[in-house]
């Protein structure tokens, strides 16, 4: 049996398309300033107005971790606003956050991608190599069952949460991007399937008659997963090395099974302006 893991590396997505939502958003001044010029992450939630990333990561306290790594930007002043402007052992939402700076390679005028970003954390942080870890979006908000599924004793290295997709209160047009697990009937992964098209999607059905999906989050032992962060291809129109990719990579390999625990729950996120206001509700 394989030990739980305290460890989590949180990777913020891109905003780009949030911001190109925000034009007609009926949201505050005050929102929308900082929406247009900081992280999504960052954007005051609910009641409180404290941002996802506070409730994320208190989610994962919940759950039992006890260090969360944030991938940033080096420009990463607003995450400091927040959490604090150590590089690492800031105290927040009841962990310890260590920052993550993902650096653009020379001649590129983006960054390698979320493979590579998982891939940084781990040569500047070690200990992810050697030890158990997670791995999250920093912009969905993943409840603290998810978590826990994750951070339990399993008998495999690795594991993933598979989302039912008739859990998921998105538009069609949403739900028709997201990837699609082929699952085998001891609830191991065999492959990942980005947007699949929709004759061949039926086919996935797991035994209970769910198509699961991939929402990108994942636990594994830092020293099997490292070698296929390095060796991630990349994407031949997206033109990154994309996390995704690596863990499908894995899966083809069958040397170390990856576990998909089963779940049916919504999974809010922040990917437009409209989805601001479904956090109204949060204490």
């Amino acid at each position: 049996m394989k030990p739980v893991t305290n460890l989590l590396i949180m990777a913020g997505g891109a905003s780009s398309r949030m911001k190109r939502s925000l034009e007609n958003a009926e949201l505050s001044d005050a929102t929308l300033n900082i929406a247009r010029s900081s992280h999504k992450s960052l954007i005051p939630l609910g009641k409180s107005q404290k941002p996802l990333l506070y409730y994320l990561v208190h989610n994962a306290v919940e759950a039992g971790y006890t260090d969360v790594f944030l991938i940033t930007s080096p420009e990463n002043e607003a995450f400091q606003q927040w959490v604090g402007t150590k590089i690492s052992h800031n105290s927040f939402a009841g962990a310890q956050l260590h920052f993550v700076i993902q650096h653009t390679p020379k001649g590129r005028e983006k960054p390698l991608g979320t493979a590579d970003a998982v891939q940084q954390a781990m040569e500047q942080y070690p200990v992810l190599q050697e030890e158990y870890l997670s791995i999250c979006n920093g912009d969905n908000f993943y409840s603290v069952k998810a978590f826990a599924l994750l951070n339990q004793v399993r008998d495999t290295p690795h594991a993933l949460i598979s989302y039912a997709r008739s859990g998921l209160i998105f538009d069609d047009e949403r739900i028709s991007k997201f990837a699609v697990m082929d699952i085998d009937t001891e609830d191991y992964l065999n492959n990942i399937i980005e947007k699949p098209e929709s004759e061949t999607i039926e086919k996935y059905r797991d035994l209970g008659g769910e198509i699961r999906v991939s929402m990108n989050i994942f636990s594994f032992e830092g020293s099997l997963l490292y070698p296929y962060l390095k060796n991630c291809p990349i994407h031949p129109i997206r033109n990154e090395k994309e996390l995704p990719e690596a863990v499908r990579k894995m899966s083809l390999d069958k040397v170390h099974p990856i576990r998909c625990f089963p779940l049916k729950e919504h999974l809010p996120d922040l990917t437009s302006a409209d989805d601001i206001l479904s956090f109204s509700d949060l204490e």
